[in-house]
């Protein structure tokens, strides 16, 4: 399959994926973790390797740096995530997910956990482990571009 068949395969497929295990949407001020909503949407957009870095979580969601400085502080006074240093100046920092942000984040996942097994329950074995590992490479490749700092999140033109 060439390159622009496969991207296009997975525009087409993925979104299949997302409808049928998509959890539903809730609307009210705060989650059951108490989070609000922004500090829910920073919170999805961290993990613990790679880190985040501030500046440029901010410019991907639109906020500006004292509205996300305020939600990685609440985030943080939880112990959802932690903030260090990355440049010498120390004035830019990169934010990481906590084990314990891990577990919130996992729970307040766009996915729903029942509905995606209940789709693997589907497959064969065999197929699970494939799927498991082509969603797997996927994510490296991600991560891969991720190590680019400005490539995480470029606009395309």
């Amino acid at each position: 399959m060439k390159l622009e068949q496969a991207a296009i395969a997975v525009l087409e497929t993925y979104p299949q994926i997302y409808f049928v295990c998509h959890a539903k949407h809730d609307r009210r001020q705060n989650n059951a973790d108490g989070l609000s909503r922004r500090d829910s949407q920073v919170l999805q957009h961290l993990d613990s390797e790679p880190p985040v870095r501030a500046g440029e979580l901010a410019r991907h969601l639109g906020i500006g740096a004292p509205a996300l400085s305020a939600a990685i502080d609440r985030l943080e006074e939880r112990g959802f995530a932690v903030r260090r240093a990355y440049a010498a100046d120390r004035r830019q920092t990169e934010i990481l997910l906590t084990a314990a942000g891990r577990t919130v984040k996992n729970s307040a996942s766009v996915l729903d956990v029942d509905l995606v097994a209940e789709l693997l329950e589907r497959l064969t074995p065999a197929e699970q482990d494939r799927a498991v590992e082509g969603l797997a490479l996927l994510a490296r490749a991600a991560r891969e571009i991720s190590e680019d700092p400005e490539a995480r999140w470029r606009e395309r033109s």
